[in-house]
């Protein structure tokens, strides 16, 4: 499989525009303002395939990219409080719809920012994951803004974490500033992908 291959195929709005899932998905899941435009960016190797944007809640559409065989596709990000409550209903919807209309989900890679300790959401997302057996790993984005200190402890943390829940997954920092993790990323959707 070939990332840079990767072609954006469309963006759905709400949960009856959504398309039958007809290829393997890998999905990006993760709050707003995590990272989840870089890190396809970065792993697809192209520049803005995935609009970034420094205002958080800009996606909320599910974007659908396809590459060779499979579908990535990147969800709109939760967790932003400036959000009205028709567009949060609307995002709930969305992913209700999307999770709950059996899907061929293979991975899904859900961003935590490595900065902070994970937020609610993030705690609940990695809960329903596991409750719903969808394969999953988890990627710590902006690993490079922290000292090395920092790094090891927030890294143990998620993985203290993890392992409350009786999870086992991998556990990727990330930064695509620094390039690290990227390579990992890579390899983990061609595995899923087969």
């Amino acid at each position: 499989m070939n990332l840079n291959n990767a072609v954006f195929e469309a963006a759905f709005g709400t949960a009856e525009q959504l398309p039958p899932s007809d290829l393997p998905e890998i999905c990006f899941s993760g709050r707003s303002n995590v990272g989840k435009s870089s890190l396809i960016n970065k792993v697809l190797g192209r520049k803005a395939i995935a609009r970034v944007s420094s205002t958080p809640g800009k996606t909320v559409t599910v974007n659908f990219y396809k590459v060779d065989n499979i579908r990535l596709v990147d969800l709109p990000g939760y967790g932003y409080a400036k959000v009205n409550f028709a567009e949060k209903e609307r995002w709930a919807d969305l992913m209700e719809a999307y999770f709950g209309s059996g899907r061929n989900i293979t991975l899904v890679l859900q961003l935590v920012d490595m900065r902070h300790n994970p937020s609610e959401f993030d705690i609940s997302m990695l809960e329903f994951l596991k409750d719903a057996e969808i394969p999953f790993a988890v990627v710590l984005t902006k690993c490079d803004k922290l000292n090395k200190t920092e790094f090891q402890k927030n890294l143990q943390n998620m993985n203290d974490i993890l392992s409350e829940m009786s999870v086992s997954v991998p556990v990727i920092p990330f930064s695509a500033l620094k390039n690290v993790g990227a390579e990992e990323v890579r390899t983990l959707i061609e595995s899923k992908s087969l």
